[in-house]
């Protein structure tokens, strides 16, 4: 099946900003009483902002909170997280990701991202990057999580083009399974001990061609 259209996620594989996202969960969980470290913070990887708090929360053994206090915790982390990445620069692009999302333009392929951030558009814009999508659906315009390939199919729709057409770029297990579940390609960008669902497993966009691409 020739490929009209790749759809990117955002964190491990155009810029990593997991480590702002665990800045501001840590804080949170110190305010809170207690650590949350590297391992636990695997847990969040993919996972939507609320589950994420329900998992901090599981963490510290704090239970019985209410909706309205998860909301004020969740904005809170938010809110700090937000400042954080309002400092980011165009240096912060992974190695390889600017040169294929331009290879791919050239190329007549289009472009698009998706991903359950809410500040997609801030951080592409810090990064210079926004020009490069034909397409941005983020987390203000989906419902639904990964694994549900809705962030995927909405991408392919505003594209006009045949999910059974593009290539899913992902590094976390939940984007594989959701890009299987829209009926696309995709490849993992990590290790294949996760992402061995993908058709492709490479450890950045430096190292994707136009010809490992055709090759799929």
């Amino acid at each position: 099946m020739e490929t009209k259209a790749c759809l990117f996620d955002l964190d491990g594989v155009i810029v990593d900003t997991a480590k702002y996202h665990y800045q501001a969960w840590r804080s949170l969980a110190r305010r809170l009483g207690f650590d949350f470290s590297p391992a636990h913070n695997e847990r969040l990887k993919g996972v939507s902002r609320m589950a994420s708090l329900d998992i901090l929360l599981e963490v510290g053994g704090i239970s019985g909170v209410s909706d309205a206090d998860k909301q004020r915790m969740a904005d809170e982390k938010n809110a700090e997280y937000v400042s954080l990445i309002s400092r980011m620069t165009p240096d912060e692009v992974l190695p390889g990701a600017e040169d294929f999302l331009r290879s791919l333009r050239a190329a007549g392929i289009r472009t698009a991202l998706g991903s359950a951030s809410k500040n997609a558009m801030t951080i592409l814009d810090r990064l210079q990057l926004t020009p490069l999508f034909d397409a941005i659906v983020d987390g203000t315009k989906v419902a639904k999580a990964k694994p549900d390939p809705e962030v995927f199919l909405r991408g392919a729709e505003a594209l006009g083009v045949a999910p059974a057409e593009c290539v899913v770029f992902e590094d976390a297990e939940a984007g594989i399974e959701a890009a299987i579940a829209g009926g696309m390609r995709c490849v993992g960008i990590g290790s294949p001990d996760i992402l061995g669902r993908a058709n492709l497993v490479v450890p950045g966009l430096s190292a994707m061609t136009l010809d490992r691409l055709r090759a799929l």
